[in-house]
């Protein structure tokens, strides 16, 4: 089949969503970009080879600023605000800028303390007397950590967090546009809200949220004495729920991911009780063989762009799928098999947090979260198992995270 010609991925749909690799080892092995109808509809560019893959990211010539579009009229009304996702430099290389002082590898490391505390809280809450010693690992532990970290990071009220992730799970799936929409506009109004109260505050809270809204009030009542340090009042929007969203969801499947595949792959488990400096093997293999985000934010073509040798006319829609190009056999040696002992060398060129200048600000932090998450849990529960009275159940998402995990121990 042509790479111009139109594949049906829809016909894919049912089982896409629990198992997406025999769909894109399908289209792969037509050519590393092919042209083909989403689940949702619309006709796209997809790029599944890894080395297109990572031309792809680094192509300045793919924007993110979806008006570049051909067919643009709006975003669908799914975006709150304007963020580091949607932008192309300078603005982008100007938002970036004003956040990545806070996630320099010294700040991270200075929240270790802190997540082990909340990891242990977390285990200590599975236990209570008289349990049945089955838990459900998605909401009792794989969510509640990393929600907890990012939002104290950027102050968001603990009473708050239940509802803030329900509107975030709706936007992210794929199954439900009008409850998206629906959780779009409720989280906009909370953070709007959640700005102001920032605002009217007295005393310097000490979190990211009240340092970017000072940011912005300051460049609103001053003339901007640095041109990089100014926020408009849409981008302060789009930073906070950008910082929210994407600090939480991506580490919620890496923990839940990561954990379900040493269930699974009890040889792989035993091998890391054995040996458990293989700890960063677990996780980068975890990104690479289920990496947290199956595609990239869409781009979109500024002019005609070739890549492996297809020409993609201007205005055209590229999904860049991660996920497919962590697996693809010209790159990883076996790569359907999950091995903790892969070769760092080769781990370490997963495309998991994208590449390029959209590369993940918060891939050290989602690390680092997995890396305290993975022992608490397997050395508090030795036995550690699937509860096979219930099966495992991914989300209906181009995230790639599961919504349950029910364990026994």
């Amino acid at each position: 089949m042509r790479a111009d010609q139109i594949a049906e991925l829809t016909s894919a749909a049912p089982d896409f969503f629990a198992d997406p690799y025999p769909a894109y080892r399908k289209l792969r092995a037509q050519g590393p970009v092919r042209r083909l109808r989403m689940p949702a509809g619309e006709d796209v560019w997809m790029v599944l080879g890894y080395d297109a893959v990572r031309d792809a990211l680094g192509d300045s010539r793919l924007r993110n600023d979806v008006r570049h579009s051909a067919s643009y009229d709006s975003d669908g009304g799914y975006a709150i605000g304007r963020n580091m996702l949607q932008v192309d430099p300078p603005d982008h290389t100007r938002l970036r800028a004003l956040v990545s002082r806070q996630f320099t590898a010294r700040r991270i490391a200075e929240l270790r303390p802190r997540i082990q505390e909340i990891a242990a809280g977390l285990l200590d809450a599975m236990v209570p007397a008289g349990s049945t010693h089955r838990a459900d690992l998605v909401p009792s532990y794989a969510l509640p950590l990393p929600i907890t970290v990012i939002c104290e990071l950027l102050g968001v009220p603990a009473a708050d967090r239940e509802a803030f992730h329900d509107w975030s799970s709706k936007i992210v799936a794929f199954d439900d546009a009008q409850a998206a929409a629906a959780a779009a506009g409720a989280m906009t109004a909370y953070l709007t809200g959640l700005i102001e109260d920032k605002r009217r505050s007295d005393a310097a809270s000490g979190d990211l949220l009240y340092d970017l809204v000072r940011t912005h009030d300051h460049d609103h009542d001053h003339t901007h004495e640095r041109d990089g340090d100014h926020l408009a009042p849409d981008e302060l929007l789009g930073m906070a729920f950008l910082l929210l969203v994407a600090g939480h969801e991506t580490t919620v499947n890496l923990i839940s991911s990561a954990v379900h595949l040493l269930l699974t792959h009890p040889d792989q488990l035993a091998v890391l009780r054995t040996d458990p400096a293989l700890l960063e093997g677990v996780i980068e293999e975890t990104l690479r063989y289920e990496p947290p985000v199956q595609i990239a934010a869409y781009r979109y073509t500024a002019e005609p762009v070739t890549l492996a040798g297809v020409r993609i006319p201007k205005g055209e829609r590229v999904v860049i799928s991660l996920a497919a190009a962590n697996r693809d056999p010209a790159r990883f040696a076996e790569p359907e098999r999950f091995d903790i002992r892969r070769d760092p060398a080769a781990n370490r060129a997963q495309l998991a947090f994208s590449h390029g200048i959209h590369h993940c600000l918060g891939a050290p932090l989602a690390r680092l979260e997995a890396s305290v998450a993975l022992p608490a849990l397997l050395n508090r529960f030795p036995d550690l198992a699937l509860d096979g009275s219930s099966a495992p159940e991914w989300r209906p998402s181009l995230l790639r995270g599961l919504h349950r995990l029910p364990v026994r121990w």
